[in-house]
């Protein structure tokens, strides 16, 4: 197992990582603000459950094979993009269809519901080749092969960064969804926020797509 020192300086590098805006953080985001703080805890755990994923996939020495492979890469970043652009496109269609019935003094469409926002952001976070090179490149620099088993000690450090990014998703989650509960009266800016948010995930599914493999 790793000692204290070597995951004291892995958590304070992760949590600065976790903080960084990814896709991840703008589908939480998105969600919350358009089906509230349920929505966007789900679709947290769904991204946390992604990272997962990679973290499995990076001990077993899959996301290696993968990152190695031009063909297999190339698929998994043009599907995760392919994916976000989607998400975006329909993430801010529906803010100007809510919006707009929210003004005429009609109903909005209905939410997602949890567990299609926890799905969704499974596949967020699985279809993205970045999170495996960042568990492939980084991780292992901490790997201590004195210290025990260092497929454990990945899943280990890995398992940190997983709760440590997903710690973060839920605070989005709860601020969006305090930011929607607080301007519920202005549809208008609710449809902003979550244009905002929509736009974003296109403009990383887009530079996703424009990602090149690790050497």
């Amino acid at each position: 197992m790793p000692d204290l020192t070597q995951l004291a300086l892995f958590f304070a590098a992760a949590l600065v990582l976790a903080i960084t805006p990814g896709p991840g953080i703008f589908y939480v985001a998105a969600r919350a603000l358009a089906g509230g703080r349920t929505e966007g805890i789900a679709s947290s755990f769904g991204t946390g459950l992604g990272g997962m994923l990679h973290v499995i996939a990076g001990s077993l020495g899959v996301s290696a094979i993968v990152l190695a492979s031009a063909e297999l890469f190339t698929v998994l970043k043009l599907a995760g993009a392919a994916y976000l652009v989607w998400l975006g496109l329909r993430t801010m269609q529906a803010a100007r269809r809510d919006a707009l019935a929210a003004l005429k003094g009609g109903a909005a469409m209905l939410p997602l519901g949890a567990r299609r926002a926890f799905r969704e952001g499974v596949l967020v976070e699985a279809l993205n080749p970045k999170t495996a090179a960042f568990f492939l490149a980084f991780v292992p620099q901490f790997l201590d092969p004195a210290a025990g088993d260092v497929v454990t000690q990945f899943i280990v450090f890995g398992l940190v960064a997983v709760a440590l990014n997903t710690l973060v998703d839920v605070a989005v989650a709860f601020a969006a969804g305090g930011i929607r509960s607080g301007v519920a009266s202005r549809p208008g800016l609710i449809r902003r926020l979550r244009e905002l948010s929509g736009a974003a995930m296109i403009a990383l599914g887009l530079g996703l797509a424009l990602v090149r493999r690790p050497s």
